[in-house]
This record gives C-alpha cells, structure tokens and sequence, in this order.
C-alpha cells in the first residue's frame, strides 16, 4: 500500500539529481506495482514524472524523445482529469505547457494550464498554482 507514491516520490528526488536514468527505473517498478496491484491513485503522477525524466535524460532534447515525453504528459492529464485529480492534471499540464515553447501547441497548451488553474478557488499560495500563475503571466506579457 502506498508504494507506487513512494517510489514516485524517489523518481522525483532522482530527477531533481540529475540523475533520470534511477528514475526512470524507479517510475518502472511504480507502473509495475499499479498494474500488479490496481493502486491507482497516483498513476497520473508516475506517467507525469516518466514525461518529465525522459526529457531530463539527453543533453539535447530531440523531436521524437519531445514527441515520447508529451504523449506521457497527455497520458497524465487524461487520467488525472478522468480520476478527478486537478492538483495532479494541474501538474501534468503545467510540465506540458514548459515542453511546448511556441506555436499552435504552445498556445492549447496555454488555454489548458488557463483552464485547470481557473478550477481552483483556493490555496494559490502552493507551489505548483504559484508555478502557473508566473508561466501564465509571463507568457501573456511576452505576447502584449
């Protein structure tokens, strides 16, 4: 009980590190627990985390690896929307929305992170509301 949100934790401790191959690992044995188990309660968090190691894993990030990592995030913001976790699509959104630098999916990707944000009606003093409000307002100044 509780150890794919252990491990995911451990795979973000090993990202922070620079270190995204352990994570990658560990993000392995959290979806092998969850398949095993059912113990999906935060599977949206391990694929967000899979995203986000994948791209910390090259020096250069390359079209197809971009490609692997956000149909990982996407994997995320489906889940965490279909479980109803909008703290979990807010974070898989927002990693989404750093991925995609500019044009058409940079813009969706915007008016998604605009959308989960606008969901919550409290606690914007938190990291990761903090984190969407600054790349939301950085991105609207860029563009006035």
């Amino acid at each position: 009980m509780g150890r794919p949100s252990h491990l995911a934790l451990l795979a973000d401790a090993h990202r922070r590190a620079a270190r995204p191959e352990e994570g990658l690992r560990a993000i392995e044995e959290a979806l092998a627990t969850v398949h095993e188990t059912g113990e999906r309660s935060y599977e949206a968090e391990l694929y967000r985390l899979k995203g986000e190691l994948l791209l910390a894993k090259c020096a250069r990030r390359s079209a197809e690896r971009e490609s692997e990592a956000r149909q990982y995030l996407r994997h995320a913001i489906d889940l965490a929307r279909r479980q109803g976790a909008r703290s979990l699509a807010l974070r898989a959104v927002l990693a989404l929305a750093r991925l995609e630098r500019s044009g058409r999916r940079a813009a969706q990707a915007r008016a998604e992170l605009r959308e989960v944000y606008a969901s919550f009606t409290e606690g914007f003093e938190c990291a990761d509301l903090a984190a969407a409000r600054s790349l939301l307002e950085a991105r609207s100044a860029r563009n006035q």
